[in-house]
């Protein structure tokens, strides 16, 4: 694409060379002559400064004198865009693999993709354009949508439905039983793990994670979620809309999250917890089972803590050293620490 073309695309204004050819996108400190790439922040101005990049998505009122730029409102935005256009994904090529073993009592879009080794049971439904990869497995009653993707050995058990347009990475299991047990007569009794998992719209999971069907409801992840690799969500649990769940966090039974609600990596999530809309959650923060972080809040630690006085208690913390030595320091002075004389 041409500069000139890839500014329509985004919006964007140009300064410099309109019709230079590029080829791809990459990063500002590697890109050549035939790529772009974003700065955004003075230190990767800084860089862009001296880049050989071909073309620099930058902020708008931004220059870079001798350089080729594109003035956006959100560079990195800007550049999602410019990527599916310059590196659009091959479609899969509508096929069902030899191995495969597809019940005759599933029904299947005519275009999808199985790979090898896919097993789809009885009562599964398929619909237009989704992409099984090797070794998937669709369990009895199974619902998935139109045009998601399935990377290689993702299991969906039973009863689980699916949206539109959803991805799930490798490994990633979806509907197994909750951990609920009931401690009776000397022996742990397993409740019953009876409801299902809803995956809703433009929902991406990453590797390895897990999502546990509802014990006697259902388990719901909402529309445009984003949920990273080895994350744990466990039964009953309800996640809004447009979340961001960073990897290694584990979610509770019966816990309630909200929507745009963002969680870094590590965080523990108490059972019964309720996280309100655009709440911000640190990385390794606690919460603790039944806390309510109310809207907008940004905590962090454990027992999680709003920000600022997270950050006040720490600097407590990390200066008790010195408290300790100034103790030692007063006690010599008084003399407390002499032994009386008898």
């Amino acid at each position: 694409m041409k500069v000139a073309a890839i500014a329509d695309l985004v919006g964007g204004k140009v300064e410099g060379d309109r019709d230079r050819e590029i080829r791809g996108v990459a990063g500002l400190e590697n890109a050549g002559a035939g790529e772009l790439a974003f700065a955004e922040g003075e230190r990767a101005l800084a860089i862009a400064a001296r880049s050989a990049a071909g073309c620099i998505l930058v902020p708008e009122s931004v220059a870079l004198p001798g350089q080729t730029t594109i003035a956006v409102s959100l560079p990195k935005l800007a550049l999602i865009l410019a990527a599916e256009a310059l590196h659009p994904a091959a479609p899969a090529k509508p096929s069902i693999h030899p191995t495969a073993v597809v019940s005759p009592a599933a029904r299947i879009a005519a275009d999808i993709s199985a790979g090898p080794y896919v097993v789809i049971e009885d009562g599964v439904a398929v619909e237009s354009g989704t992409s099984l990869g090797a070794g998937v497995f669709l369990g009895q009653g199974v619902e998935v949508g139109a045009r998601c993707l399935f990377h290689p050995g993702v299991c969906i058990y039973p009863g689980a439905r699916i949206g539109n347009d959803v991805i799930i990475h490798a490994g990633a299991v979806i509907g197994a039983d909750g951990f609920g047990y009931v401690f009776a007569e000397g022996r742990h009794r397993k409740f019953p793990q009876l409801g299902q998992v809803i995956i809703e719209d433009g929902v991406e999971i990453g590797s390895n994670t897990t999502i546990d069907r509802g014990s006697l409801g259902t388990t719901v992840i909402g529309q445009g979620t984003k949920i990273d690799n080895l994350v744990q969500i466990a039964h009953n649990v309800r996640i809004g809309s447009h979340c961001v769940i960073a990897a290694q966090t584990g979610i509770s039974g019966s816990v309630e999250i909200g929507n745009y609600v963002v969680m870094g990596g590590q965080v523990g999530v108490g059972d019964k917890a309720r996280i309100e809309d655009g709440a911000v959650i640190g990385a390794q923060a606690g919460i603790p089972s039944g806390k309510i972080v109310r809207r907008g809040s940004v905590l962090w630690g454990t027992p999680a803590r709003p920000m600022a006085e997270f950050k006040k208690i720490y600097a407590q913390l990390s200066n008790l050293p010195n408290l300790a030595d100034r103790i030692r320091e007063l006690t010599r002075a008084s003399g407390a620490g002499k032994k009386k004389k008898r």
